[in-house]
């Protein structure tokens, strides 16, 4: 099994969003933000070679929405999916599968592009992986994620035919485990990948950032902020003492991290890159 990190840019969201009630003066030390409030963050994806199988997880933005969506997310950075791909000698095409750990726009927009006047999926030859439960909250969207739902992002999926559900408590092969986190949103998948004798969580939006490992530094885009809280009491102790590594989607400088505990609570141990493992 080989592991690459795929980076696609930067875009940015408010700080205070990011932090919910957590006091500006606190976060701004790990996250500054600009003169508008807005923090930088990354769109970092797992790409995992494992026999005949080449898996992305999750798919960032995409560029298929117009300028003025763009415009209130301030994409940048020279980074693209296809430049990383091919950075390890890969094209989208290679892709088999592809694991959506949610079906919010900054996870799943790349997962669908324009072809001419039609949407079909970005990825020709994949398998494109949700989960039931997920599926159906997207599709009927609460008010307060509805801004994040986008149908142009999802039923091309189903549409294509090439839309498959994980079932809940089932592997999805042999060396790839999926956990599952309702705080943020119903159901999302955070794959665990055993590697070299490690374990590698994706930490999807349970942890965006290394800023956001103490407990009550919880998303306002978080629709279940309790349920967060008690999901990071429970997993944080876990992850210290099995040492695991928590692969961050979010986080603009840090790929990896690990945690320990502390006087503080559980804590930040170290950071790090895939290439650091050897």
């Amino acid at each position: 099994m080989n592991l690459y990190t795929i980076d696609t840019g930067f875009f940015k969201l408010d700080g205070g969003a990011m932090f919910g009630v957590v006091p500006k003066a606190i976060w701004q030390k790990t996250n500054p933000p600009d003169e508008r409030n807005l923090c930088t963050w990354a769109n970092r994806l797992l790409l995992i070679e494992d026999g005949s199988q080449l898996v992305l997880i999750d798919t960032a933005l995409g560029d298929k929405q117009d300028e003025k969506f763009f415009g209130h997310y301030f994409l940048h950075g020279d980074a693209t999916l296809d430049k990383s791909l091919a950075k390890y000698g890969f094209h989208r095409d290679d892709i088999t599968d592809v694991i959506l750990t949610h079906l919010h726009f900054d996870h799943c927009g790349g997962a669908v592009m324009r072809a001419g006047d039609k949407l079909v999926p970005a990825f020709k030859n994949a398998r494109f992986w949700s989960n039931e439960k997920h599926w159906n909250w997207a599709l009927s969207p609460n008010p307060r994620e509805r801004a994040s739902f986008l149908k142009e992002n999802i039923l091309p999926l189903e549409e294509s035919g090439q839309l498959c559900f994980i079932k809940e408590g089932q592997p999805f092969s042999a060396n790839i485990d999926i956990r599952y986190a309702y705080g943020h949103t119903e159901a999302m998948m955070l794959p665990q990948i055993r590697y070299k004798n490690k374990t590698i969580l994706y930490m999807a939006d349970l942890l965006p950032s290394v800023g956001h490992i103490p407990l009550p530094y919880v998303m306002s885009y978080d629709v279940r902020p309790l349920t967060t809280m008690e999901e990071r009491q429970h997993y944080w102790p876990e992850f210290v003492d099995r040492e695991y590594i928590l692969f961050l989607e979010h986080d603009p400088v840090h790929a990896c991290c690990t945690l320990q505990h502390t006087e503080k609570g559980v804590r930040l141990k170290d950071t790090f890159t895939l290439d650091d493992l050897g």
